[in-house]
């Protein structure tokens, strides 16, 4: 038996066509550093999830491990004038999800995505699965597909 959101994220890969690799662990791996040392892989193969508040809408950005996010360049490439970190109220309210498992998918409604193009150098991404023990490997394409993610540098 999985936790509720867990098995939303299970549910929505195998709903996508893709396959359900969702590993728990039995630590919890609520960073991408946490996660990549548990995983024995690199930090920037980890497609951190996080989540921004566009103008009081939910935004998506997969950046990878290794990455900070740029909001002032994000903005500019999508057109908007701000956007900020989400508190953890927001993000739970819109992904079902805690800050620190949040996966690109799985959510109550779908969530605009954008994925950091760096992660395409990785033939193998880890992304979390919903709750802090639990992440699932995907390829980037893969990803891309199945979260209709916008492309683009996010450093």
């Amino acid at each position: 038996m999985y936790p509720e959101p867990v098995a939303h994220v299970k549910q929505a890969l195998t709903a996508a066509g893709a396959q359900d690799t969702v590993t728990v662990f039995e630590t919890k791996v609520p960073t991408a550093a946490a996660a990549a040392t548990a995983l024995g892989c690199e930090l920037a193969a980890i497609a951190n999830s996080l989540v921004f508040d566009l103008e009081g809408t939910p935004l998506l950005i997969l950046a990878s491990g290794a990455a900070r996010v740029d909001v002032r360049k994000v903005a500019a490439q999508l057109g908007a004038s701000k956007i900020r970190r989400a508190t953890p109220d927001f993000v739970l309210a819109h992904t079902g999800q805690e800050v620190g498992g949040v996966a690109p998918l799985g959510h109550p409604e779908k969530i605009r995505t954008v994925l950091d193009e760096s992660l395409a150098a990785h033939p193998l991404l880890w992304a979390g699965a919903g709750d802090h023990n639990s992440m699932f490997s995907i390829s980037y394409e893969d990803l891309r597909r199945i979260t209709e993610a916008e492309e683009m540098p996010v450093r």
